[in-house]
């Protein structure tokens, strides 16, 4: 690992971005998918991440970090690590985000909601909506890529290692679907039906 660590060569070097015909979580269709797990699973990359990410966030005082499952929980750890603070994860139930496995969080705790990629906000979003109504006060959110476009829910503070333009079209208007090209649902490799 070299002495100076640099987000945009990471990612390169440990093949994140992802060619091809893509359904994102947004429902929306791409040519190219970011999966951050082909950098995090590098325990000195996502150390570095996680450090950068707690950098961007040295003005603000911070009590726990929580990210949303799945792709949230190891950069949402190594912030924690960064900042010396508990790290909690929110998962679905029954498509509901919550805090199971004997998570809590105190009435008033400031809490930095983490994510590895940001595009709509829709998840993260959820993770802190559920924690402002359990009493915590969410004071940010990171990511390591922000591929919103400025276009984020969010009303507090939102900070990222790097902005990548990706683009991204709804089903009917996609000419990857023109051309007959199966859209592959990240994280399997089975072409997604027409329908």
């Amino acid at each position: 690992m070299k002495s100076e660590w640099n987000v945009s060569e990471a990612l390169t070097r440990t093949g994140v971005v992802k060619e091809g015909h893509f359904l994102l979580s947004s429902g929306r269709h791409s040519r190219q998918y970011m999966q951050c797990a082909q950098l995090l699973q590098h325990p000195a990359d996502a150390e570095q991440a996680g450090q950068a990410i707690a950098n961007l966030f040295d003005d603000l005082e911070i009590d726990v970090v929580v990210g949303p499952a799945l792709g949230g929980v190891v950069i949402a750890h190594e912030v924690a690590r960064a900042l010396g603070v508990r790290c909690l994860f929110a998962e679905r139930k029954e498509g509901v985000m919550e805090l199971r496995r004997g998570f809590e969080v105190e009435k008033g705790e400031r809490v930095l909601a983490v994510e590895d990629v940001v595009t709509t906000g829709g998840s993260v979003q959820e993770v802190v909506t559920l924690l402002e109504g359990m009493g915590a006060k969410v004071v940010g959110i990171g990511s390591i890529v922000d591929r919103s476009q400025g276009k984020t829910p969010f009303t507090v503070p939102y900070r990222a290692l790097m902005p990548i333009e990706i683009q991204s079209w709804e089903a009917e208007e996609c000419p990857l679907c023109a051309e007959g090209t199966p859209a592959v649902k990240p994280g399997s490799r089975i072409p997604v039906s027409k329908k």
